[in-house]
């Protein structure tokens, strides 16, 4: 039987990556988004796969609809085994500049729908105790970035909503998975479609990924007992950094962060509306304009997937050398302990 799957934000950059990476699976895949043009695009996408693709057009700061909608995928498909939050929507502007109604707008998307999304899971994944948990989440989560406060602030909630939740589900023995994906920056459509109030029209800080390396991620934290993944290097070394020397990372984002979040093109208007309040009209697909500048593989996360054997391996080089440097000094001790050398037993107990 395949295994059923909830992905919210399905329609556009990681999310619609995310839903062609569990669609190879064969898996029966609930996609829920505002866009109804993303939505069948999507599930024709799934479909043609060979899976099966349930279209649910809500909402997911509205906690009743996500409930519902959890209760109609079991209805149709069975147990949820697998639920990814994806769902986020922002505005890039000087934090000041953010009028409240667009800040918490966001944060409902971006933080709420999160929130929504894991209860709704919860109400099925618990009394059968199983289940996964994917939370797409953010180097930003670690460290906030100029012109993106709405979104690092849902980031960071987010992290510590997932710990406070992971701690509870513990102390009752729960086998229901909790994990997290900490992205880097993703060429996605968001830098398309995402409300901006900047000069220029906005885009990732590079380094850049494909969204198809940050499904993979998710597919394989998804799959894997891991509480948290990094993915790409640019996120291990903010994340690092940031603990290491967080003064110098914030002037070093506060000298270079504005301008490498903008492209040379104008934006052409004081405020691009974006899709903040309303969907896109049309199919947005997985990829932003940014293609010529995106990495299509993360050596750090293929590190991560075979950490074990890479390890073994480690360790065994370490062993032969260790073997190596201790013949070599046998070596050269051989002529000064000779008579002593004779006077050991051949061979072991």
């Amino acid at each position: 039987m395949s295994e059923v799957v909830v992905i919210t934000g399905a329609t556009s950059g990681v999310g619609r990556a995310i839903v062609r990476r569990f669609a190879k699976d064969k898996a029966s895949i609930a996609l829920i988004a505002r866009d109804r043009e993303g939505l069948d695009a999507a599930r024709k996408e799934v479909e043609a796969a060979g899976g099966r693709a349930m279209v649910l057009p809500i909402d997911v700061s509205d906690h009743a609809a996500m409930e519902a909608a959890a209760k109609s995928v079991e209805e149709a498909f069975g147990p949820i085994d697998i639920w990814i939050n994806d769902a986020m929507a922002t505005v890039f502007s000087w934090f000041w500049e953010i009028e409240p109604e667009e800040f918490q707008r966001s944060t409902d998307v971006t933080y709420h729908g999160y929130v929504w999304g894991t209860r709704a899971a919860l109400q099925h994944m618990m009394p059968r105790d199983r289940g996964t948990i994917v939370q797409v989440g953010s180097a930003m989560a670690y460290r906030g970035i100029p012109l993106q406060s709405p979104y690092c602030g849902a980031k960071a909630a987010i992290k510590n909503f997932q710990e406070s939740l992971r701690t509870e589900l513990r102390a009752k023995g729960s086998k229901v998975h909790l994990t997290m994906v900490q992205l880097p920056g993703v060429n996605t459509p968001q830098f398309e479609h995402a409300r901006a109030k900047m000069p220029k029209v906005p885009m990732p800080v590079p380094p850049v990924y494909q969204p198809e390396v940050a499904a993979d991620a998710v597919h394989y934290a998804a799959h894997h007992k891991r509480r948290e993944i990094y993915v790409g290097l640019p996120t291990v070394y903010t994340i690092v950094g940031n603990k290491i020397a967080p003064g110098l990372v914030e002037r070093y984002l506060a000298k270079t962060g504005i301008k490498s979040q903008q492209t040379d093109q104008d934006l052409g208007q004081d405020v691009r509306p974006g899709n903040l309040e309303s969907a896109p009209s049309t199919d947005q697909g997985a990829h932003g304009p940014f293609d010529d500048m995106a990495h299509e593989h993360s050596i750090q996360l293929m590190l991560t997937k075979h950490r074990a054997k890479i390890g073994a391996l480690a360790g065994a080089a370490g062993v032969a050398a260790a073997v190596r440097r201790g013949a070599s000094r046998d070596g050269h001790r051989a002529g000064r302990f000779t008579k002593v050398k004779d006077m050991l037993p051949v061979g072991g107990r």
